[in-house]
């Protein structure tokens, strides 16, 4: 048995549960995600599952901003200000649709990367993936428990209107929004690529 497993739990019972859990992982739209949200135990459970995120030299360069239930109102009014940005002449339809989203999940949190942060030698490309790694131990941990969950960006993560409002530092990036909620229907299955289609093996070639 693994000494690190608990008692009645080896290894391949361990290697069992990981690939059920990521093979039941999927991605539920934020507006297909309703009540009840994840309560504050599951939450916690959630949010601490991020800190095992590989980190190099513990720069911890992302973090996430949660929106609460009283600010959602006035993040609605950010999206419509970040479509109006891009598009001023949006008609009223569109306008109603940026709004909406504002609304969608009971739960919902902004993640950013902070591209200097600590060490100057750690480059973008690294503490993307670390946050990366963060967010998707999230999305694990609340299909653990049950719950559906999305990573969406959209252009409006880019926009000025939303970097006030979040109070973002001129290092930092809006990278996505982390939605989890109560799964109400499902788009269509998606049919996951074959390890062949993205893995290869090194071939070197020699000088011509």
């Amino acid at each position: 048995m693994d000494a690190c497993a608990p008692d009645g739990v080896g290894t391949a019972d361990w290697s069992e549960l990981a690939a059920e859990l990521m093979s039941a992982r999927r991605t539920v739209l934020p507006f297909r995600l309703g009540e009840p949200g994840p309560d504050a135990a599951q939450l916690q459970a959630i949010l601490s599952a991020a800190a095992s995120a590989p980190d190099h030299r513990c720069l911890l360069p992302w973090r996430f901003i949660t929106v609460p239930a009283d600010q959602r109102e006035a993040l609605a009014e950010v999206f419509v200000q970040a479509l109006l940005e891009r598009d001023p002449e949006a008609g009223p339809h569109d306008i109603a649709k940026a709004r909406e989203k504002g609304f969608r999940s009971p739960f919902l949190a902004l993640l950013v990367v902070d591209d200097t942060k600590g060490d100057a030698e750690i480059g973008l490309a690294e503490r993307l993936i670390s946050a990366g790694c963060a967010a998707q131990n999230m999305l694990l941990m609340a299909t653990a428990l049950g719950y559906g969950s999305a990573l969406t960006a959209g252009q409006s993560v880019r926009s000025a209107a939303l970097h006030r409002f979040f109070g973002l530092r001129e290092s930092e990036q809006a990278v996505c929004f982390l939605s989890i909620g109560t799964a109400l229907s499902h788009g269509k299955t998606v049919v996951r690529p074959a390890v062949a289609d993205y893995v290869s093996t090194l071939n070197p070639v020699g000088p011509g």
